[in-house]
């Protein structure tokens, strides 16, 4: 009977520390991965420590430089908004996400673009994320893809986001322009970029002294979105070259800027 008794102790405790193990939240930087038409992608997500599933969560969904591109998931999250969470974790009270596109593509991809969204549709499910608090943030060429990306999807996101990018692509890098560049049927891409945006608030960022996508791609974009009557907000950074990205991200306002944006449905 003593060591009935004791056995059944034994199981009590283990069940008792199996379900606490479960009953714990993963934060941090996660590893997940999508599979989009058979084709297996990594990407991280990175969770506040504060999470609960008994709330709704903002959202923000990044794309990275030229730089990060690869398959290992990890090396978007160097450069960039990663770089700015864990330089400061209460900064940003969002689930963030953040897919990698393969080497040789551009985010403004229609596959890279494809696994991007599934992996934001799969945070959004598994960590509650409020669909009308969803943003979209990029650096550099993922400048470029926020500013495709928010042309086709409109109304998908309550705010943009874009550091250093623009609309057609720098001199050393014209492959990368958004997809109206091609289209021969839009005489003005900027314009009809900020057309189709149009009152999603938008807050630019770029350095005055870029030398890798002119700083006029941004100047343009932001006059376009003012004459369309646009939400706009633009930060230049005098002396600063292309990684104007660690002093958008580390903004004041940054984090309360995007948090006062939502969709009305």
């Amino acid at each position: 009977m003593d060591q009935l008794i004791k056995t059944l102790a034994v199981v009590v405790c283990l069940v008792f520390v199996v379900g606490s193990a479960n009953a714990r939240n993963d934060t941090g930087f996660l590893n997940r991965t999508v599979s989009v038409n058979g084709t297996v992608y990594r990407y991280q997500v990175y969770v506040p420590a504060n999470w609960s599933k008994h709330e709704k969560w903002p959202v923000v969904l990044f794309l990275h430089g030229a730089g990060e591109r690869g398959d290992d998931g990890l090396l978007q999250t160097d450069v960039g908004i990663g770089h700015a969470i864990r330089e400061q974790t209460s900064r940003f009270p969002f689930i963030v996400v953040m897919p990698q596109c393969r080497k040789n593509q551009l985010w403004t991809d229609a596959d890279m673009q494809a696994q991007a969204l599934a992996a934001l549709q799969h945070s959004m499910k598994e960590f509650h994320g409020d669909r009308d608090r969803v943003y979209l943030t990029g650096i550099s060429m993922g400048g470029y893809g926020t500013w495709d990306v928010a042309v086709k999807y409109p109304g998908k996101f309550a705010a943009l986001a874009p550091v250093c990018g623009g609309i057609h692509g720098p001199q050393r890098f014209p492959q990368l322009h958004v997809s109206l560049v091609n289209d021969t049927s839009v005489a003005d891409p900027y314009g009809e970029t900020a057309r189709r945006i149009g009152r999603t608030p938008v807050w630019v960022f770029h350095g005055a002294d870029d030398d890798t996508v002119p700083v006029d791609e941004s100047r343009k974009m932001v006059d376009a979105l003012r004459a369309a009557g646009a939400d706009v907000r633009y930060s230049e950074y005098p002396g600063v070259a292309h990684n104007s990205w660690d002093r958008a991200y580390a903004e004041p306002e940054f984090a309360s800027w995007l948090l006062a944006q939502r969709l009305h449905r």
